[in-house]
Formats: structure tokens, sequence, C-alpha cells
């Protein structure tokens, strides 16, 4: 059996340390509870952290090797818990909307958004998208990740007989999410038989979070809006 937090935390623009803060947080809140902590898309900077000319955002993205990504891998260690979240990764001259995996110490999985709704028309060459979709094992089961957009786009590159992750920002009014729940749900339900949806909160603009817990198409289990919450769910 494997616990996995899905963490619907509020994140700041512009602010890695105090995003770091927050997953150190909610590490704390978890520790002994949880065996994978997981965040919504983009969480490290923050979801509208980028400005869209590179010469600026290439220092607020992170690369996989950076002291930022080293202080996650220490917390999984400290903790005894891993972590999977969204970042704005560099590498070389690009920059990716991208989900780390983070186990025991040592990043093991590295995700990359190939769908393009993460960036402005304004963005240039040096914003760029993955190209690969593919399971990853984790503690003997099978999973996949997809970020926000991807699973509208190309519900059909996500296809998996594992448990789909499904990271995303999204700053619906809480009517529209009632609208809206359903769909998500049956979205997912077009690539996995179960799926975890994590949001996150912010102040600018207003998010009120969330976390769905999602088998064939409905929402068994979820976190409350608008305020912070881990939703623990099994998988085994």
């Amino acid at each position: 059996m494997i616990r996995i937090g899905l963490a619907a935390y509020q994140f700041k623009n512009h602010d890695i340390a105090f995003n770091l803060s927050q997953i150190e947080r909610a590490m704390q809140s978890t520790q002994g509870a949880v065996d994978l902590l997981c965040f919504g898309e983009s969480f490290l900077q923050g979801f509208d952290s980028l400005c869209w000319q590179y010469d600026k955002d290439a220092s607020v993205a992170v690369s996989q090797d950076s002291d930022c990504m080293r202080r996650l891998c220490d917390l999984t260690v400290r903790y005894g818990a891993d972590l999977l979240f969204g970042y704005f990764e560099k590498d070389e001259d690009s920059i990716y909307s991208s989900c780390a995996v983070i186990e025991r110490g040592a990043l093991t999985h590295n995700y990359r958004r190939i769908s393009r709704g993460w960036k402005e028309p304004v963005a240039d060459g040096h914003y760029q998208e993955g190209r690969e979709t593919r399971d990853f094992p984790y503690r003997g089961k099978r999973f996949q990740i997809a970020l926000c957009g991807d699973l509208w786009d190309y519900p059909e590159r996500f296809k998996t007989d594992g448990t789909l992750i499904w990271p995303v920002y999204v700053s619906f009014e809480l009517e529209e999410w009632a609208e809206n729940e359903a769909d998500y749900a049956k979205q997912a339900a077009a690539a996995a038989s179960r799926a975890l949806l994590v949001n996150s909160l912010s102040d600018d603009p207003k998010s009120y979070g969330g976390a769905f817990d999602m088998t064939d198409g409905r929402i068994i289990k979820k976190a409350a809006y608008g305020k912070e919450e881990v939703l623990i769910v099994e998988v085994s």
C-alpha cells in the first residue's frame, strides 16, 4: 500500500524561499503518514513567475542540479517522505514547465509538459515543451504524470494501467469549480481508471486550490476549497 498526500497548499509567485518553506511545512505535518507528497503545477516558483523575457526568466527557472533541488532532496531524507512537484526547469538555454519526483534523496523522474498552454504567445524559442510521456515505477507500482492542459490536449498520450497524477493550476471561481468538477473527472478517465488531481492556492490571481481522488470518471474523495489541506489517499 502506498500512501499519497495531495498537498493543496498556497504558493507565492516569485518567492521560492516561501514555497520551499510550504513544502517543508507540509512534510512536517504529514511526517509518518505519507510515502509521497504531491504539489501542484509550477509550485516551486509560482505559476505566474515568468515575464517571458529569457534573460530574466533564466534566473527564475532552476536546473536539476541546482542548490534548490539539492535542498529538496535533503528534505526527503530528513522527513522520510518522497516528493512530486511542478517547477520551471532550466536546461542549457531552454525553459520547461516540468514535474520532478524525488525519492530518498535523489531525483528519479522528471516530466516536461507537452502542451503549450503554460506559456504566453510572446514566448520565444527558449520556452519549450517536452516530447516524452511514459509510466515510471514507484515502490513497485506504475504511475504517470500529466500537467494541467496535457490531459485536455493529448489524453491519448497519457493512457496508463497505473495511477495518473495530475498537478494543475486552475484559478476558477468556486461557482466554476462546481460546474466543472465532473468534467475534470471525466477527462482524467480518458487516460486512467485511477487519477489524482492536485491544485494550488494563490492570492493573485485568486485560486481556491483543491484536490480530487478520482476513479472511473467519478470523484471519490476531495479536499475542501479555499484552505490548505493534504488529501491522503491509498494506492494498492
